[in-house]
């Protein structure tokens, strides 16, 4: 079961860097640590979508018997027949509910106008490094249907937002970061079992999102007021 494994192991990667780090000398985007609020950059922040897009380079052989090919090989034996458009929803669901628990009263970290500038802010910088590597990449999918599939622009969109998600509402919801980044594991599990990506476009895909997204924290300048923490 190498894809089930593989893709465990980026859940995990994923949903165990929300637990609070108990060093000192460690302060992550991905702990409930919030002194250091607004979003400030910090080296140990690039850690985990750099080691993500690292790992998915590493697996971008183009030799027959890549990783990346026997993933492949093995969705084919265990998920011919497998067909679903869920992931083309699900990779915006962090969006839905970053808004809709707001409506119902559970308070996000900033408010409307920062919080919607930082989100539209981080789509753009997400969608136009996911289609540029794409473009200039020409990596064919694995079903043949065209050259753009590295790295994963479902995938990328699902851990952009729910890098958003969790920075909005882990301050005060612990659960938050295993429900959003399980969501967007999801999303890359049902791309690859699609046939429409490789598993490298899928862990690159889902370095790119997270790092789009804090980017735009880092930079935002908070023009309107700003909830205090």
């Amino acid at each position: 079961m190498k894809i089930v494994m593989s893709l465990a192991f980026l859940l995990a990667f994923e949903t165990g860097f929300p637990q609070k780090i108990n060093s000192p000398r460690i302060i992550d985007t991905v702990t409930t640590n919030y002194s250091n609020w607004p979003r400030k950059f910090t080296l140990n922040q690039v850690v985990l979508p750099t080691s993500l897009m690292l790992t998915g380079i590493a697996l971008s052989g183009s030799k027959p018997e890549a990783l990346k090919y026997e993933v492949a090989e093995e969705r084919d034996e265990r998920f011919f027949r497998f067909k679903t458009h869920v992931d083309d929803y699900l990779q915006f669901s962090p969006i839905a509910l970053a808004y809709g628990m707001d409506l119902v009263g559970l308070k996000s970290r900033n408010d409307l106008p920062n919080r919607t500038a930082i989100l539209i802010k981080g789509e753009i910088i997400n969608t136009l490094t996911t289609q540029l590597l794409k473009y200039t990449t020409h990596v064919q999918r694995p079903d043949h249907s065209g050259f753009t599939s590295f790295p994963s622009g479902h995938t990328s969109q699902a851990f952009a937002v729910a890098t958003f998600l969790t920075e909005e509402y882990r301050y005060k919801y612990k659960w938050i970061p295993y429900l959003s980044y399980g969501l967007a594991t999801t999303v890359g599990m049902l791309r690859i079992a699609n046939n429409k990506h490789y598993i490298n476009d899928v862990l690159v895909g889902a370095g790119v999102g997270i790092l789009s997204m804090k980017v735009s924290y880092w930079t935002h300048q908070y023009k309107w007021k700003r909830k205090k923490p």
